[in-house]
């Protein structure tokens, strides 16, 4: 039993008046020759639910100023109205058929409350779910699921029956389409998501954690420690030292006491401090030099990456004006197609000028910038190592002054005394700054300490929640074989009742959930834009929709179809097993299920047997526009043209 999910009419409000359709039976066909506003109907429904870009013919986005969709899903009846304005468009009208009550408005985008929400609750499923990816060692908590990725199981649009389902061609959407296709059916939920976007973001926390580990690593080997131990043996012998160098001193000073004068002892109290400040100064110049060293190393790298990027720059534009005369792909030759100007022959897209924003210029700019960041960090390190060196320079001129002073006034009296009290303080000063130095190196070796203990709770944390998603999953293994198979034997009935000529053999992947023709996925077996590839696109969303109406799944039961026969013009016999398989679904369980076709025309012995809404040039879609005539309106073109 699918989830009840029908459009029942579609409403627009246009320049000249007021445009409608109803969908009241099971399978609707919208018929007539190309270019009368088919797909732009198709396309505005898809605006109407907020699933996405949608592409709008002119006559849309110049003559239409609301569409009004009225749908059921489950047993709730809505109104949704949306304009077409760009800026009114944002905001979405909503009314409970059922009470005729209008609720409060809701919007097309992030903000709340927001038609996506709206939608995904009507659905039973909630708007924070996120698609991470489950194979290799992403860090991404994956992007949100919306309606608008639902809508891609609901809607088969035009450019894209003769080339892909669901945007499958996409790698990096791959994630989120099998994510959206297990909801659907039920092979996960939303607390399996859930999970799975936790290990995705510890991935990064434990990458990060690596790196810390590393680096804090690499500044403790150079300090030349081995293990936390031995630091706290130098420590402890460097306050030995610094305590036998204070009982020295008091000696010395009991000693010096009765012979030394008030002058004398204030210098050698500023000759102490001098000398201690000179180790001091030393040492800030050692680290802004190693600061500097640092900075150096960075900018030689990111130097690196922009002369890659140079390079890559460069081989565009050797590139660039080579002229194709045959497709560098399939070898056809490109000299009698016609091209309009400032287009690329090969794949008719818009030339890039000199100007065009691309993303290697971005990052370009943002490594020139970290360059220029890093220049800028270099001379203020400069700077400093130069007032460090002078602060050296000023205080060894100190001691030299102080010590001349004071040899000068003790040179009769104090010494031999004075002497062993320099070389006291000396090895005081020395143990000092020894002490501060290991007392660094062993808050790293903590450091180390507390980042492995956090990489070990992490990938603890992580192994629990793996177990947990496993646990899941296993509960729900048994749906998931029983499931597939019936998927799989479902398409591979639909596949022979369809007669596509191409097609040897057929079956379902369990693990893409995509069509496996002659043994190989889909689109590596069927040319793009043949009619193979339709007839194979309707056996899939066929199956889907049996398949989980056989197996009660809350599976939304409306399918739209832009444009099947435009490839099978002259596969009649495939053409009419289409029609008959559409027609055999709905009719299944009368209401239960709805599918909307655009078409160019039926096969004569169908067109009596479900409803069919015909249009012309003279009777557009949007008929209250007259329509220029053939040849004169901008078609929607499939994304192969």
């Amino acid at each position: 039993m699918t989830l009840k999910f029908r459009v029942d009419a579609l409403t627009l409000h246009t320049a000249e008046g007021v445009v409608s359709y109803q969908f009241s039976s099971d399978l609707t066909v919208l018929a007539g020759p190309t270019g009368v506003g088919k797909t732009t109907l198709l396309e505005l429904l898809k605006y109407g639910f907020g699933a996405g870009e949608a592409r709008l013919a002119s006559v849309a986005s110049e003559s239409v100023n609301d569409i009004i969709l009225d749908v059921t899903i489950n047993d709730e009846r809505l109104r949704i109205a949306r304009s077409l304005d760009a800026v009114k468009g944002k905001k979405v009208r909503i009314t409970d058929l059922s009470s005729n009550q209008r609720l409060q408005d809701h919007f097309v985008g992030d903000d709340e409350p927001s038609l996506n929400t709206l939608l995904l609750r009507k659905l039973g499923l909630p708007s924070d779910i996120r698609a991470a990816a489950t194979k290799g060692k992403s860090s991404k908590p994956g992007n949100r699921v919306t309606f608008g990725d639902i809508f891609k199981y609901l809607y088969v649009p035009q450019y894209a029956i003769n080339r892909d389902i669901a945007d499958s061609r996409d790698s990096y959407y791959s994630p989120k389409r099998k994510a959206v296709f297990e909801l659907l059916f039920g092979l996960t939920d939303p607390e399996i998501l859930g999970l799975q976007s936790k290990v995705a973001i510890l991935n990064g926390s434990i990458d990060n954690s690596d790196t810390q580990l590393k680096t804090v690593l690499e500044f403790l080997r150079d300090s030349g420690t081995q293990n936390r131990e031995q630091v706290e043996e130098q420590l402890s012998s460097a306050l030995n030292k610094q305590e036998a160098s204070r009982e020295l001193l008091d000696s010395l000073r009991e000693e010096l006491d009765p012979v030394v004068d008030r002058q004398t002892q204030a210098l050698r109290d500023l000759l102490t401090e001098a000398e201690r400040g000179l180790a001091e100064a030393r040492a800030v110049t050692l680290d802004y030099i190693r600061q500097r060293e640092e900075i150096l190393a960075e900018r030689r790298r990111v130097q690196g990456d922009l002369a890659r990027l140079e390079r890559m720059r460069d081989a565009g534009a050797r590139l660039a004006d080579i002229e194709f005369l045959v497709c560098p792909r399939c070898m056809q030759s490109l000299s009698g197609r016609e091209v309009t100007p400032d287009c690329c022959r090969v794949c008719l897209q818009p030339e890039l000028g000199p100007d065009s924003p691309s993303a290697d210029n971005y990052e370009a700019q943002q490594l020139e910038l970290q360059l220029a960041e890093m220049a800028d960090q270099a001379d203020a390190t400069i700077s400093h190592i130069e007032r460090a060196q002078q602060a050296v320079v000023d205080r060894e001129s100190l001691i030299l002054k102080l010590t001349e002073t004071l040899d000068l006034r003790t040179s009769n009296r104090v010494t031999p005394r004075l002497q062993a009290f320099s070389d006291a303080t000396g090895q005081l000063a020395t143990a000092l700054t020894q002490q501060e130095q290991l007392e660094a190196v062993l808050r790293q070796w903590d450091r180390v300490t507390d980042i492995e203990r956090e990489c070990e709770s992490l990938k603890a944390q992580q192994d629990r929640l793996k177990f947990d998603i496993g646990s899941r999953k296993a509960r729900l293994a048994l749906r998931r074989r029983e499931l597939l198979a019936a998927l799989d034997e479902e398409f591979r009935k639909t596949v022979s009742d369809l007669k596509i000529a191409t097609v040897k053999s057929a079956s379902f992947d369990g693990e893409s959930y995509l069509p496996i023709i002659n043994g190989k996925v889909f689109t590596k077996t069927l040319m793009s834009g043949g009619g193979q590839m339709t007839a194979t696109q309707i056996a899939y969303w066929a199956t889907l929709m049996e398949v989980s109406r056989a197996a009660n799944i809350a599976y939304p039961s409306l399918l739209i179809i832009d444009g099947p026969r435009l490839a099978l013009n002259t596969a009649t016999e495939t053409c009419e097993a289409i029609y008959e398989r559409l027609n055999q679904l709905v009719n299944e369980e009368p209401g239960r299920i709805q599918v909307l076709v655009s078409d160019n025309e039926l096969p004569p012995e169908y067109q009596t047997r479900f409803t069919q809404i015909t249009f012309d040039y003279l009777h557009p879609t949007v008929y209250t526009i007259p329509h220029p005539g053939e040849g004169r309106v901008d078609v929607i073109a499939s994304a192969d043209e």
